[in-house]
């Protein structure tokens, strides 16, 4: 029925929070919304997915190729009616010169019309010639609509309104007054995960409410484009019969998952079990851990208090069960977190301390090579040498390290444990700062999944009890 990909002019003129009211508006109104997000991001997909009611996928130029980004564009749209697309910082901005991973490359690899959010705070006649050279900078860009974000009254509405009808033919598809009560709380990383935010449905109800009733969504549509041309539904390969058990660390202090990279768990024969580290107090039935990202620097004292957890994952993993952790899994794995005045203890396998800073110590995207320590078979005998590309974003630092810790990747790009190395090897534990994601260029989760199974018999039971 209609796509299109929301944008604007600089980061931080509201879209993430525009794109979740349209969402939202949408979804209330009956139709079936998919949503993407554009480039490397756990918290602003939780809220656009929960706004719609479906997972939401990510979209990236620096771990995809572009028939991997449109393929996957096509299939995850399939049964629903329109497609929305959050673009990543400004509509121009990207790593490249070129523009080549951009929010408009993004649009035009997938002739998405392009609706602009802008910040109209301080702004009047000025909206004209931003507009104007933002449609000519690339005359293949279409720029169907504006919506106008943070208008202070009806008087500065009409002013924005009608030098925009005046000097350009872009049509005005809404006018989103200032509301704090739009706003959600923000920490280091973005936004509040919603998973944390209890009163996140409520949130989005009001924000949805509120771009209903400031945004001409009939008009939206009108404006969109056709939504792509109906994927062929892939194959029905049926997925392998789950013959190993993974644990899933999903709670508030921990929520960063890719669904792509879930649905590969799945399709390789493995069944996610979630367990909460705040509050069960054993492990379930699991062959394997998969502790991903997360916050648990804001739960640290709850996570501390839960002794009879950190005692069954201690004693999992040095029984030997397989464990994949990242970023937030590997602060929780360490021997404690400190920030500023407080330490609390964590689990404790890693022989490092975790230090939080006020500004980012790692953060964008990495490329790794393997080392020979690495502990999962590789799916192909050139893969081993393949540089992969991942991201990384994290305030935190690893202090008093064993100097005998061992890696299994070389950083080429980033930063990782200590700017030459990633991926912390404990046993069968593999722990990292850097996130994957499960692409065409690094199929992750089935090298994990093989691994599990290799060592699935060769677990010594753990001294402590593990339900």
């Amino acid at each position: 029925m209609a796509q299109f990909l929301v944008s604007a002019a600089h980061k931080s003129s509201g879209k993430t929070t525009i794109s979740i009211g349209l969402s939202a508006a949408l979804s209330a109104n009956g139709h079936v919304v998919q949503p993407f997000k554009k480039g490397p991001d756990y918290i602003d997909p939780l809220w656009l997915g929960q706004a719609c009611g479906r997972p939401c996928y990510n979209l990236d130029f620096y771990l995809s190729d572009s028939d991997e980004i449109r393929d996957t564009y096509q299939q995850r749209s399939i049964g629903s009616e329109i497609q929305l697309i959050e673009g990543n910082k400004g509509l121009y901005d990207g790593l490249d010169l070129d523009g080549s991973n951009s929010n408009a490359a993004l649009a035009k690899l997938l002739d998405a019309p392009v609706i602009l959010v802008v910040d109209v705070r301080g702004m009047t006649r000025g909206i004209a010639p931003l507009i104007l050279g933002y449609q000519q900078f690339d005359t293949d860009i279409n720029i169907a609509g504006v919506i106008l974000n943070q208008v202070r009254g009806s008087r500065h509405e009409s002013k924005l309104r009608a030098v925009i009808e005046h000097y350009t033919d872009v049509p005005v598809l809404g006018s989103v007054d200032f509301d704090t009560g739009m706003e959600i709380v923000e920490r280091h990383l973005g936004l509040m995960p919603s998973n944390e935010n209890r009163e996140a449905e409520d949130k989005i109800r009001y924000i949805g409410e509120q771009v209903a009733n400031q945004v001409d969504l009939d008009k939206l549509i009108a404006v969109a484009g056709k939504s792509p041309k109906a994927a062929v539904p892939a194959a029905a390969t049926r997925n392998t019969p789950p013959d190993i058990r993974i644990g899933i660390a999903r709670d508030a202090a921990f929520g960063f998952y890719y669904p792509d990279d879930l649905d590969a768990f799945t399709q390789a024969g493995a069944e996610l079990v979630p367990f909460n580290t705040l509050s069960d107090d054993a492990l379930p039935d699991v062959d394997a851990l998969l502790i991903g990202g997360g916050f648990p620097e804001m739960h640290m004292e709850s996570l501390t208090a839960n002794k009879p957890m950190l005692n069954a994952i201690h004693g999992a993993i040095e029984a030997g069960m397989p464990v994949y952790a990242e970023c937030g899994g590997l602060m929780y794995l360490a021997r404690g977190i400190r920030w500023d005045d407080r330490v609390c203890e964590m689990v404790g396998v890693i022989a490092g301390d975790v230090v939080m800073h006020e500004r980012p110590i790692g953060r964008g995207y990495t490329k790794l090579k393997r080392t020979d320590s690495g502990l999962w078979p590789v799916l192909t005998s050139s893969a081993k040498d393949e540089i992969f590309s991942a991201h990384e974003f994290h305030y935190s630092s690893l202090e008093n390290l064993d100097p005998n810790i061992e890696f299994a990747y070389e950083v080429r790009r980033g930063v990782g444990v200590d700017g030459k190395h990633d991926g912390i090897i404990y046993k069968n534990l593999l722990a990292s700062y850097i996130h994957q994601r499960d692409v065409k260029r690094n199929h992750w989760t089935q090298q994990f999944v093989e691994f599990i199974r290799k060592t699935k018999h060769n677990i010594q039971p753990a001294s402590n009890a593990i339900g």
